[in-house]
């Protein structure tokens, strides 16, 4: 169905649509190429709400030259009017002759309209190439539009007997710069990085981006009850933060927000969060990737509430032999009864090992 050439140019504009890993929040990461007698014409890639998407672009750069082309496009074009007009109106006046999408959009404004608005222009579309690869970029759009929350990834450095702290707490350094930097780069692509008052009160982080560069700085999220994050904390520097309690304090909000902070009251479970109406309210609010960095007690808890999607371990070659686990679940009352993971991916990150399993 799909020659070596529609292979390569839906592999080049996987590779511009990866240009907005950063920076389309809440929007999905798209690129596009036109082509036309072999050689390409216009090439394109969203850079973030409310800017041109990757069709435009690339037509904007064929030009005239669009009439008769070939398009290439990471993702269905988009049927309907939001910060942008529908990218097929665009298209089919172009009189493109044939548009080859990888993967058609989950958003239930589109979810096909796109491409039948195409056919009923007269243009040949055909779908599917390459669609894991469109899927896996946009993993936490693609989870928000189909189920109604963000694809929630954990990240945990960890020695190689599965513990992330001595005893005392103390956890700097136990992986190498060069786990730290790939770790930046993976909050970096976040839409938020969520953390427990637990850890701000131990460690103090401030949460954001350094190691990479990027042009914006993901949303932190707190998780804090009863609010008693204080007021110097700095992870309340910088970036927006969103504070989710269950408390019904307008004093201390007020504080908060006098800070900048966005505080959202949640329902409770047991004086706690409840964590599956936090990750619906991100969701809500257009965020489409969690990055956690979090103790071993609230790790516990958003596993033990289903919905945490991805482990990112960095595992270094080391022995701690007694200290704080990666994470406080309850023991399964037999070997059947375990949580199982499945492995997609192991790299060597200068000594460490990163690991990613999904569950």
């Amino acid at each position: 169905m799909f020659t070596p050439a529609d292979h390569a140019f839906m592999s080049r504009a996987l590779e511009l649509a990866r240009l907005g890993l950063y920076t389309t929040t809440p929007n999905p990461r798209v690129g596009c190429v036109i082509v036309k007698d072999g050689a390409v014409v216009g090439e394109g890639w969203h850079r973030r709400a409310g800017e041109p998407h990757a069709e435009i672009v690339a037509l904007g750069e064929a030009s005239g030259r669009a009439r008769g082309a070939t398009v290439y496009v990471t993702l269905e074009p988009c049927s309907h009017f939001g910060r942008t007009p529908p990218c097929v109106e665009a298209l089919a006046e172009a009189r493109v002759a044939r548009v080859i999408a990888a993967m058609e959009d989950p958003n239930p404004q589109v979810n096909g309209r796109g491409l039948r608005r195409l056919r009923e222009s007269g243009v040949d579309v055909r779908c599917g190439l390459l669609q894991q690869q469109a899927a896996e970029l946009n993993v936490g759009f693609v989870a928000r539009m189909a189920r109604g929350r963000p694809w929630v990834r954990m990240k945990v450095a960890a020695s190689l007997d599965g513990l992330t702290a001595l005893p005392d707490g103390t956890s700097r350094w136990i992986t190498g710069e060069e786990a730290r930097r790939d770790g930046h780069a993976w909050r970096a692509r976040a839409c938020a990085i969520l953390t427990g008052i637990g850890t701000v009160r131990d460690d103090d982080p401030r949460l954001d981006v350094r190691d990479v560069d990027t042009t914006r700085q993901p949303v932190k999220v707190l998780v804090d009850s009863r609010l008693e994050v204080p007021l110097e904390a700095n992870l309340l520097k910088g970036a927006p933060v969103w504070i989710a309690c269950t408390v019904d304090s307008p004093d201390r909000a007020r504080e908060l927000r006098d800070r900048g902070c966005d505080v959202m009251r949640l329902p409770g479970v047991r004086g706690k969060v409840d964590l599956a109406a936090l990750v619906a309210e991100l969701a809500a609010r257009g965020l489409n990737e969690i990055h956690v960095e979090a103790g071993y007690k609230l790790n516990g808890s958003l596993i033990a509430a289903g919905v945490v999607d991805e482990l990112l371990m960095y595992v270094a070659p080391s022995l701690l032999g007694r200290g704080l686990p990666a994470f406080d679940l309850a023991a399964p009352a037999s070997l059947e009864g375990r949580r199982g993971l499945r492995f997609t991916d192991v790299e060597r990150i200068g000594a460490d090992l990163r690991v990613l399993a999904r569950f």
